[in-house]
């Protein structure tokens, strides 16, 4: 089993870069896995980490101080949506977008190249940009490479994203993903050209080329020769099959330098980051878990409890007996069922709070199993939790075949071996598993707890068993919106 015994490798032999406005530096790894520090402008990080969406530089529910408090080391901003409301000039003018929203540690903002799929009726693509017409007033705004990081110049955030051309993961059109693949290096050039603040900002190229193994090889190779900071996996997300996703993530995660920090964007099922880690993957970032909170929502270590259920009306137990934060040490299942049902905010910003303490606990505990060179069978324990009657899917085995964890012999037992020291680590309490009922499976499969009842969060669960993200409020299910 990978990973599995023998002395980590000592810090001097492990892979790190060194650029202008960050370094990063591999901590420990475990076979495919690896826990590093990436040292940021604002703020020195840990990977893998989860990053929550403010698509216009807020979290929805949530306030920066409870990010802070919550342990959030990075939020994303979108480009398009701030530059359509408020504007970056007048971001700028107020001190850049970390003080525009009063949050002190990492920032990324997105380049606006996801607006091409979930705005692709609104949209005009050529070599020059791309041209939006404005969902709120028509106004046409033209996105060039060059607009977009002016426009992320002005914002100032410590990571900005390359534009890159981004086609739908399920399109049938192979001369697009062609075209795509190619306009995105030449994008690149224009983006690195454009870029003037070098020393202050970090630009992250994006890695395309689809489910297509070829071209996804072009595209790496293209990247990789520019050495930006860092690299984004792009493209996936978006309804295509599992199994080519996992495909794609093995395939990126192994192409790009392994002293560099690896993004894969729109992820946010943690049951996709658990096996994108296992990869060699370091960030993430998806609205999944606070929007799937609006619907009433939360996640738990054995999957999802629809709040809006019934059978939650006399359920006095916390959301989760192995979190520590401030939703499940004071409320109870019973006294949240009556807020989701009626669609309350204060039973919404509960549930987000909850539901990104969930994801930093989760994070911290992937990073210290790697740490502890225990990862693959935290993967095991994990995949054994959310399947307990062993009928894992394809796309999992195949990721864990990919990352060298082998998952023979799993049975329920296995979810039950002793995982406190992941729990401590991260602030949380020994197992003490509860029935989880009605409970959803975090890559957006049912669970043997699962109850037959509750239609109203089928939004929040995805699009299905093998899609990677949520697709609730009728936008696509890539995170970058």
């Amino acid at each position: 089993m990978a990973g599995a015994g023998g002395p980590a490798p000592a810090l001097t032999d492990l892979p790190s870069s060194s650029s202008p406005a960050l370094k990063f530096q591999v901590l420990a790894q475990c076979g495919r896995a690896r826990a590093s520090r990436m040292t940021l402008p604002h703020y020195v990080c840990e990977t893998p980490m989860f990053m929550p969406v403010g698509t216009q530089g807020s979290v929805k529910g949530l306030t920066s101080r409870q990010l802070e408090e919550l342990g959030c080391q990075v939020i994303l901003g979108n480009t398009y949506h701030l530059e359509n409301r408020p504007g970056s000039e007048l971001v700028s003018e107020m001190g850049g977008l970390h003080s525009f929203i009063n949050w002190p540690r990492g920032m990324l903002t997105d380049s606006g190249g996801f607006q091409m799929v979930s705005l692709l009726h609104l949209a005009d693509i050529n070599e020059e940009g791309v041209t939006f017409q404005s969902p709120t007033d028509g106004k046409r705004m033209l996105l060039t490479p060059e607009h977009s990081i002016q426009v992320q110049n002005r914002l100032g955030a410590d990571i900005i994203m390359a534009l890159d051309d981004v086609v739908p993961s399920t399109a049938a059109d192979a001369a697009r993903f062609e075209e795509a693949t190619h306009r995105t290096t030449r994008w690149i050039d224009r983006c690195i050209a454009a870029h003037s603040r070098p020393h202050e900002q970090n630009l992250f190229a994006i890695v395309q080329g689809g489910l297509d193994e070829r071209l996804r090889e072009i595209s790496l190779r293209g990247l990789v020769e520019r050495d930006t900071p860092g690299y984004a996996i792009g493209g996936l997300a978006g309804g295509e099959d599992k199994r080519s996703f996992v495909k794609v993530v093995s395939q990126c995660t192994a192409g790009l330098p392994a002293g560099k920090p690896r993004y894969v964007m729109g992820i946010g099922y943690p049951l996709d980051i658990v096996i994108c880690s296992a990869l060699g993957a370091d960030m993430y970032d998806s609205v999944y878990p606070t929007r799937t909170a609006r619907f009433g929502v939360a996640l738990v270590p054995d999957g999802m409890l629809k709040l809006k259920n019934s059978a939650y009306a006399r359920d006095y137990r916390p959301l989760d007996e192995e979190c520590g934060c401030m939703v499940c040490r004071r409320y109870t299942r019973a006294f949240l069922h009556p807020l989701a049902a009626k669609g309350l905010a204060f039973a919404a910003n509960l549930i987000t709070y909850h539901n990104i303490a969930y994801m930093m606990r989760l994070s911290a505990q992937i990073r210290q199993a790697i740490k502890e060179q225990r990862y693959p069978e935290f993967v095991r324990q994990y995949v054994a939790r959310q399947f307990p009657r062993g009928d894992v899917p394809d796309w999992v085995r195949d990721g864990c075949h990919l990352a060298g964890i082998s998952l023979d012999g799993l049975t329920a037992d296995t979810a039950a071996s002793p995982a406190t020291a992941a729990a401590s680590a991260a602030g949380g309490h020994a197992p003490a598993r509860a029935a989880a009922v009605g409970a959803v499976g975090l890559d957006g499969s049912r669970s043997a707890a699962a109850d037959a009842g509750g239609s109203e969060a089928a939004a929040a669960s995805g699009p299905g068993v093998g899609s990677s993200s949520s697709a609730a409020d009728g936008q696509q299910p890539d995170g970058r919106g």
